[in-house]
């Protein structure tokens, strides 16, 4: 099955009872046993629902696995992935990282002794002098938020394979659409589904999938031992987004391109990030690992004036001023104030992270009223 249906029937199968096309929403917490432990396959909603498993199931065909999990949120599905640690253990990371991600891991699993090493990924041979009796994981985002980088996955699987390590891949700003990380060799992908796989900015959830079974079975352990699941009204909505993922991709990586282009080419833009461009690091490896290049842009203007970038933002009328990305409509945002303040301005300003750095996740509007929002925001 090819992936664009893949979006629409993987995994999928229509409603037993009546043939209901969409999984019905099982608003329900229990469910009645004819003796104890007698059951149709579902004793609690923690454990099982019927419209997260059918939703769990797309995860797993969109991403090429065989095993999905949804959670509450992109971080609770993190932290079950950390929760595959003991004290000790070590796990390398990028030094461009979601701010989130870095607060869960600094301010909540150092406390539990798990060291992070938090460094430039760039180069295969960095990561792997970083490699330790005590290394347990390597934690990957690519393209990473908000400065765009791109990590080599299958140099990483390389490194995780001879090590004996776990890799996991934070495939967010990419998606299935554009990347397979466990094809190229991860253990596990994790994303945050309030982005661009439930796509319309109306619901917070995160999600897992895996190839191994042993893997899956205790990530599935933990996430019912944790509890921190998510709904069936919100496994229906990221259900239905699912089934536009990839006209959406289409036009977020269509609009995207135009974009980047046109920031690139504007006077008082002085630098872009976004991985298209032939001069963006690692657009080799970009080029080799995605199948284009996303609707993700940073950019600062000439002079890196903090209050010039929150000029721009503010006259953006198009674009909405607003936390998160990967939806329908175009959101702007300012990284060291929104998205990434849990990050020491310090340690985000040696990644890039300036204070006059802005995000963009382009939507699938109509391009000219895109570039003319530009236009007159930056002036």
């Amino acid at each position: 099955m090819k992936f664009n249906t893949k979006t629409i029937h993987g995994g999928q199968e229509h409603d037993k009872a009546y043939g209901a096309v969409m999984p019905p929403i099982y608003q329900t917490s229990t469910y009645a046993q004819t003796t104890p432990g007698g059951h149709k396959g579902y004793e609690y909603s923690r454990t099982h629902n019927p419209t997260r498993n059918a939703l769990e199931n797309a995860f797993a065909s969109i991403e090429g696995g065989d095993y999905g999990l949804a959670f509450g949120s992109g971080l609770a599905a993190i932290d079950a992935v950390m929760k595959l640690l003991k004290p000790g253990d070590e796990v390398i990371s990028t030094n461009d990282l979601y701010g989130g991600t870095y607060r869960l891991f600094t301010k909540v699993f150092e406390d539990f002794g798990i060291k992070f090493h938090f460094i430039g990924m760039q180069d295969p041979e960095v990561i792997a002098s970083y490699v330790n009796a005590q290394t347990k994981l390597i934690w990957v985002e690519t393209p990473t938020n908000p400065m765009m980088n791109i990590i080599d996955i299958k140099a990483c699987a390389a490194i995780s394979k001879k090590h004996g390590l776990l890799l996991a891949v934070d495939n967010t700003f990419a998606t299935p659409y554009l990347q397979q990380p466990l094809a190229l060799g991860a253990d596990i992908v994790m994303h945050s589904a309030t982005k661009y796989l439930g796509g319309h900015s109306d619901v917070v959830m995160g999600a897992l999938v895996v190839k191994d079974k042993s893997l899956a079975d205790r990530l599935y352990f933990i996430q019912n031992a944790s509890g921190a699941i998510c709904g069936p009204q919100d496994s229906f909505l990221v259900l239905r987004g699912i089934k536009t993922l990839h006209v959406r991709m289409q036009r977020h990586c269509e609009n995207g391109r135009d974009v980047a282009q046109y920031l690139s080419s504007h006077p008082k833009v002085e630098k872009v990030y976004w991985p298209g461009f032939e001069h963006h690091p690692n657009h080799e490896v970009a080029k080799a690992q995605m199948k284009d290049f996303g609707g993700m842009i940073s950019f600062v203007t000439k002079g890196n004036n903090y209050q010039e970038a929150i000029r721009i933002v503010e006259r953006l009328k198009v674009f909405t001023l607003a936390e998160s990305l990967g939806g329908v409509e175009s959101l702007a945002g300012h990284p060291a104030s929104m998205t990434h303040a849990s990050i020491p301005k310090e340690e985000r300003e040696k990644t890039g992270v300036v204070d006059a750095l802005i995000r963009l996740s382009v939507g699938i509007e109509d391009i000219d009223d895109l570039i003319d929002d530009l236009r007159q925001a930056i002036g």
